[in-house]
């Protein structure tokens, strides 16, 4: 299915200090991707990442779409803004960020493969 969201992004200055806050206060269990603090989120419902280094401090919500590239030209189409999806991450699939016509920031991701199974 399409269009729910399926990924979520947490950009922090400290990916570790973060993660300790949201498993102290969600229950998440983290998975440390890198030494130092990024990692995946398993939240019991959407996978999540969080990454250092970032000043804005903001949480990205990524849509499901089947065919990424498509959906960043309709976001074009559309008057949006849609930055060149990137390639494929093992384990997570593709991923492109995007602005509606409005400026409001969002993603898309297309699962890999088996995700797309799930």
């Amino acid at each position: 299915m399409t269009g729910e969201p399926s990924f979520f992004e947490i950009g922090v200055p400290d990916a570790g200090r973060a993660r300790s806050f949201y498993e102290r206060l969600l229950g998440w269990k983290s998975h440390e991707t890198q030494p130092g603090g990024p990692a995946w989120l398993e939240t019991g419902g959407v996978r999540g990442g969080v990454h250092n280094g970032d000043e804005d401090r903001r949480i990205d919500i990524f849509f499901r779409v089947d065919d990424i590239e498509a959906a960043a030209r309709k976001v074009r189409e559309l008057g949006g803004e849609a930055d060149d999806p990137g390639p494929e991450t093992e384990g997570f699939g593709r991923f492109a960020f995007c602005r509606d016509d409005q400026g409001v920031r969002f993603g898309l991701h297309q699962p890999g493969l088996s995700q797309s199974q799930a």
